[in-house]
């Protein structure tokens, strides 16, 4: 019984915090679901129990599936916990799940400075690539230019240039993310050299 009522109040918060993360009102909410607002407000408050009839327009209203407002509070759909994995000279630990929001997968990338250089891996795919340096100097190879990102800078360019990227001077660790396109490129492409 316990269990229940606190997903009951975790679906109650998370009715009230997507209402107000749109900036709308009871009213707004309650009319874009078919709901009365005094309904709608006792439904956040805990003052009316939620019926599986209400919880389908209002989930529908906030833009969200019926599972992402039930789902139970687990310490696993928050902490993950990543196993390295070694990948054409690079150590990556994916930071997403694989049903990662918008297809998108983040990890963290280690490449070694005895990583060879050359442009014999630039590669070219659809999408964009964004990466921030947590440590060292990365080398990013755009077709012809070379530049270098130091540690606390960014990059973000169009992955229909061919590219690569290096480390400069020593060992380099990376966050980045990668679309669908760039995780099969850079990712999964590495098992098949």
């Amino acid at each position: 019984m316990a269990q229940e009522l606190a997903i009951d109040a975790v679906i109650r918060e998370r009715i009230r915090g997507l209402r107000l993360a749109r900036g709308w009102s009871l009213d707004a909410l309650a009319a874009r679901c078919y709901l009365s607002p005094s309904t709608l407000s006792r439904i956040e408050t805990g003052h009316r129990r939620i019926a599986l009839d209400q919880l389908v327009p209002i989930a529908r209203a906030l833009g969200t599936s019926l599972d992402e407002l039930v789902e139970p509070l687990d310490d696993g759909d928050v902490v993950i916990r990543p196993e390295p994995t070694h990948e054409a000279g690079w150590t990556v630990w994916l930071l997403s799940r694989e049903q990662a929001l918008n297809g998108a997968t983040a990890a963290k990338v280690r490449i070694p400075a005895d990583r060879p250089k050359g442009v014999d891996d630039l590669r070219v795919h659809p999408g964009r690539e964004w990466f921030t340096v947590l440590s060292g100097t990365a080398r990013v190879q755009l077709g012809e230019r070379t530049i270098l990102v130091e540690t606390g800078h960014a990059a973000e360019f169009s992955t229909m240039i061919p590219h690569a990227i290096g480390a400069e001077g020593g060992t380099v660790e990376l966050l980045t993310i990668f679309d669908p396109e760039g995780e099969r490129a850079h990712l999964r492409g590495a098992d098949a050299e």
